[in-house]
């Protein structure tokens, strides 16, 4: 069971959010800046320092906004059906209207959303790099 009562539990469960829709977010970023700089060179080439610095803030900034949500009344953060750790309440979706709304908006922007963008950048990359190798070989 979680130990340490529920005020470290919603840093516990904040933290995990946080921190994972982040990671997601800027492995998104990550693959769209691939993406413009091998599939659009034209566009690629411009960006700069203060682009990737930008994006970074955004990232956080992203993150921040749905993992602060619960705290707001938006979603909630408890214990995981184990009771180990915390996270989001994913039972709560079962009697809560808001909680179930943050979920589905939790799931589409903050994972298939993300996932799409991924998929296709490196889609992108790979029919770029196939189309330049054919190119070299023709030539």
């Amino acid at each position: 069971r979680w130990l340490y009562g529920k005020q470290i539990c919603l840093f516990y469960a904040f933290c995990g959010v946080l921190f994972g829709i982040c990671s997601l977010s800027t492995l998104t970023l990550l693959s769209t800046v691939c993406c413009l700089k091998i599939c659009f060179p034209a566009y690629g080439n411009r960006f700069r320092r203060e682009h990737g610095q930008i994006l970074i803030a955004c990232a956080w900034t992203y993150a921040a906004i749905f993992a602060c949500s619960p705290l707001a009344h938006w979603g909630e953060y408890g214990a995981e059906p184990y009771g180990t750790a915390c996270c989001i309440d994913w039972r709560s979706t079962n009697v809560n209207t808001a909680a179930t709304s943050y979920s589905v908006v939790l799931f589409v922007f903050c994972f298939i959303l993300p996932c799409g963008v991924i998929v296709t950048s490196y889609s992108l990359i790979l029919v770029t790099v196939k189309e330049s190798r054919k190119a070299v070989e023709q030539h």
